[in-house]
């Protein structure tokens, strides 16, 4: 019965930001670069209060999103810059989270005031004048958080997370991590691991060896 409900209440606020929907559909075939639209109504979106700006936020993206899940949580002020995100099943983000573009894995928690950037070499300088260049959207690189990741708030991710990694709240990530362990610090650096390690000596070895001992010497 739950489940219906809220079924009903996603698809009346699909409903409801279908006119948003069409004129970011309409920038996509008139001007497939642009984002201008699309970024004007993320921002008007992002300030809906309450539960009913959870839905209306999500109902939104379903619609302009490569695809995003209508189990997802989207916090208030949170912004999707770019319309190549993916958003799975179950992903949390908190409030006021800047998220370029990326491939969010289910269960994925994104911590509150976290920003996720599209890649690390999205300017790029003039080795002649010295001059940095404006932003351009062929730099833009899609980074994937894999699924169970759980991102600290305030982080800053410029590349992919691993499955079930942990990234600490003001972590600084700059190349990809690996998956299941957690990092923390700028730059973010390996902290521990959620996989038992192995040991050097396994039983059997010891076995062996203790054979090996007991044997006299000839």
């Amino acid at each position: 019965m739950r489940s219906t409900i809220k079924l009903i209440i996603n698809r009346f606020c699909q409903l409801l930001v279908l006119p948003m929907a069409i004129t970011c559909w309409l920038e996509v075939r008139l001007t497939s670069h642009s984002e201008a639209i699309f970024s004007f109504w993320t921002h008007t979106v992002s300030i809906f209060p309450g539960l009913p700006g959870v839905f209306l936020r999500r109902a939104f993206y379903s619609l302009t999103l490569e695809k995003c899940s209508l189990n997802a949580y989207i916090g208030f002020g949170t912004i999707f810059a770019h319309r190549s995100t993916v958003v799975e099943d179950n992903v949390y983000t908190g409030i006021y989270c800047s998220i370029g573009s990326a491939h969010l894995g289910k269960n994925s928690l994104i911590g509150s005031h976290s920003s996720l950037l599209s890649g690390n070499t999205q300017h790029t300088r003039n080795d002649e004048s010295g001059e940095w260049m404006a932003f351009s959207s062929e730099n833009i690189k899609r980074i994937d958080i894999a699924e169970n990741v759980w991102i600290g708030e305030g982080a800053i991710i410029l590349a992919s997370i691993g499955k079930g990694s942990l990234v600490a709240a003001g972590a600084v990530v700059n190349t990809n991590v690996k998956a299941n362990i957690v990092v923390a610090g700028n730059p973010a650096r390996f902290v521990k691991s959620f996989e038992p390690i192995a040991p050097a000596i396994t039983p059997e070895h010891k076995l062996s060896d203790a054979v090996l001992t007991s044997q006299p010497e000839v």
